[in-house]
């Protein structure tokens, strides 16, 4: 997943795991593997299915953020 105004941030999500994207932060669900197929649940606040392709070109490298909890140990 990437999200900030300019996708700047990226976070990786492994079977079970959630991210919260507030409303109306730009964000983009990516498939991180090429040969694999991806499937992810995506749950919306409301009953409109409100969908607006943005033409944001990401950073060249993003910024990755780290989970760390009792489930995603870090290094």
């Amino acid at each position: 997943m990437r999200w900030g105004e300019h996708l700047e941030y990226v976070a990786e999500a492994s079977p079970g795991d959630f991210i919260y994207i507030p409303p109306y932060v730009p964000h983009q669900e990516i498939n991180g593997l090429a040969n694999e197929p991806l499937e992810c649940v995506i749950v919306r606040s409301d009953n409109d299915a409100i969908v607006v392709n943005l033409q944001i070109e990401p950073v060249e490298k993003p910024e990755p953020v780290i989970w760390v909890d009792d489930l995603h140990k870090h290094g």
